[in-house]
């Protein structure tokens, strides 16, 4: 039987509440938490510490590139042949290329990907989900390459071909990288929008169908608007991973570095540049090979740029419920 003391056996200005709270409150945490916490703070630190590192790593080689090449020339420019012996130096070529094929990749990626991620979420029952979801993933471990030679040697002749028929004459084209990198992506939108529509109340969906509405209206008016912020960064983080690529636009989207917005054709983006320049043979400190840094600070910045946005878009359309 537990005695509670007296007003009189208390220490002056302590009531029972304040007593007991004292009791069980820590005054320091232990030892486990603290090692704990440690891991967690380093794990931090590192990924922090490898941004810095990446950035490091590019900024000599930029500056040696920017040297020799002005950075309007390199901006705007529309001639891109650092490679050759009189080279042009214009990125808007690759640059151009990447934000097509990224873009067609997109389209395909976020209709699908809401799209499942609604059904999985709103419609489908217990079974549905343990069956579809984990076929849906596999998409998101198959490597790369395999993607890359599924545009080639499937999407291409067997859908394009026959579509498009003598307006697509090569078998390198940016329609195919693009609708191939659609694919490739529609598992983060997908799996990312279903995380964020789930995490809306049921309290939300039982008002909505009490009002009467149907299954369709409360995805449509009610999940969705209230999960916006974290669809967006599911579009978000699915674009990062889109413009970053390298595979399946080495093989399938061809090398041409050329200014067209006709996907119809071959194309060469700011990945596969850099992966065709960096197993050649470019003297260690020549321009051809500071080209290399170049780019590569370019399409990080590119990156850092929509990861920006992203965080804007979450913060503004962030919805918070208890």
């Amino acid at each position: 039987m537990t005695t509670v003391p007296l007003d009189s056996e208390r220490p002056r200005g302590t009531s029972a509440g304040e007593g007991l709270g004292r009791s069980l409150r820590r005054s320091s945490p232990r030892y486990g938490e603290r090692a704990i916490e440690s891991v967690l703070f380093l794990a931090a630190f590192l990924s922090v510490l490898t941004t810095v590192g990446i950035i490091l790593s590019l900024i000599e080689g930029t500056r040696a590139f920017l040297a020799e090449v002005p950075v309007v020339e390199f901006l705007t420019g529309t001639t891109w042949t650092p490679l050759f012996a009189n080279g042009s130096y214009g990125v808007l070529p690759i640059v151009g290329a990447t934000l097509l094929i990224t873009g067609i990749g997109v389209v395909v990626a976020i209709p699908l990907g809401l799209g499942a991620a609604l059904y999985l979420s709103e419609f489908a029952g217990a079974l549905s989900r343990k069956i579809w979801k984990p076929v849906l993933e596999v998409l998101a471990g198959v490597p790369t390459v395999v993607y890359g030679f599924f545009a080639i040697s499937f999407v291409t002749p067997n859908i394009l071909t026959p579509l498009l028929g003598d307006g697509l004459s090569r078998p390198f084209n940016a329609l195919s990288a693009g609708l191939v990198i659609g694919v490739l992506i529609i598992p983060i939108v997908a799996s990312l929008s279903e995380d964020a529509l789930s995490a809306v109340p049921q309290s939300m969906r039982d008002g909505a169908l009490a009002l009467g509405s149907t299954r369709t209206k409360v995805a449509r008016k009610v999940v969705l608007p209230a999960a916006l912020s974290g669809v967006v960064a599911s579009f978000v983080l699915a674009l990062s991973r889109g413009i970053g690529e390298t595979m399946v636009v080495v093989i399938a989207a061809g090398s041409i570095a050329q200014l067209s917005a006709d996907p119809r054709e071959p194309m060469q983006t700011m990945t596969a540049f850099i992966a065709q320049a960096a197993s050649g043979d470019q003297p260690t400190g020549s321009l051809g090979y500071n080209t290399l840094f170049a780019v590569g600070a370019l399409l990080f910045a590119i990156t850092l740029f929509v990861n920006v946005i992203s965080i804007r878009l979450v913060r503004r359309f962030r919805e918070v419920y208890e």
